[in-house]
């Protein structure tokens, strides 16, 4: 059986690499370079949800950069967030501007949080944060995001029911609006997968910043989430910030790794 001094060896001198298990390394130089050697660019899933902002990522999600990620994420290998914060902080600088960034991070659900005993998206944002403001980019983290009702695991779901899942899942909380004013706002991911997170975590910003969008999700939640998705898609066609390609609201988003075949789609 473990000793809690074991545990705590581990944090300090990790047992093996995050990425391809080679012993006494953090991150091996091969599985760094395979995190953080890639220029970051936008990646788009297919398909493509209603909502969702510009999202740039570092790598593909394979490999060991899906390892790292699984070892940060499930195994608690929190010496990772390091290496995984610096390419988030890239895929940040990828999506342009040279002013204050606000990283918004798309929360985990509660219980599963209380299963790892931390919040990787958090976490990761946290040190990406460090990073860009030790380059020059001023920034800061705010958790501003939280669920407003349970939601289903999301393994094994396909695109259209994990965009039925979390459709009016996510709010801002109660005095987190102010926050979202003047600037850049980042949500940031360890991982997009079908986009249904962070399309759902846009339209909860949108709707803290425009009242019409608040209002009209707060009647449909009383339809269940088939409802909500349709009428959010309804309400951000009215405030006419539902496309990828419209930056004019400043909120954008970055990931540390996306599926292989989302980075494909931007060389045709």
């Amino acid at each position: 059986m473990r000793g809690w001094w074991q545990d705590l060896t581990d944090l300090v001198l990790p047992a093996e690499c995050g990425g391809c298990g080679r012993p006494r390394a953090v991150l091996c130089p091969e599985c760094r370079a395979a995190l953080t050697g890639a220029v970051p660019c936008r990646v788009r899933p297919e398909p493509e949800p209603s909502g969702l902002p510009v999202v740039h990522a570092v790598a593909p999600y394979e490999d060991a950069v899906r390892a790292a990620l699984i070892a940060h994420k499930e195994r608690g290998a929190l010496a990772l967030a390091g290496p995984l914060g610096t390419a988030l902080a890239g895929a940040v600088r990828a999506g342009g501007g040279a002013g204050p960034v606000l990283l918004v991070p798309v929360p985990s659900a509660r219980r599963a949080v209380r299963a790892r005993g931390h919040d990787p998206a958090r976490r990761i944002a946290l040190a990406a944060a460090g990073v860009l403001r030790r380059t020059g980019t001023p920034a800061r983290v705010a958790g501003v995001l939280r669920q407003r009702r349970a939601v289903a695991d999301q393994s094994g779901l396909d695109s259209r029911q994990r965009l039925d899942n979390l459709a009016g899942a996510l709010e801002v909380a109660a005095g987190g609006a102010r926050l979202l004013d003047g600037g850049a706002v980042v949500l940031v991911d360890d991982l997009m997968t079908t986009g249904a997170s962070l399309a759902e975590a846009a339209r909860a910003v949108r709707a803290a910043r425009d009242p019409r969008v608040a209002v009209a999700v707060a009647v449909s939640g009383e339809h269940g989430a088939g409802a909500n998705r349709k009428e959010a898609a309804r309400t951000r066609g009215v405030t006419g910030r539902a496309r990828p390609e419209d930056a004019e609201d400043g909120l954008r988003a970055a990931v540390v790794a996306a599926p292989p075949d989302s980075f494909q789609i931007n060389r045709n």
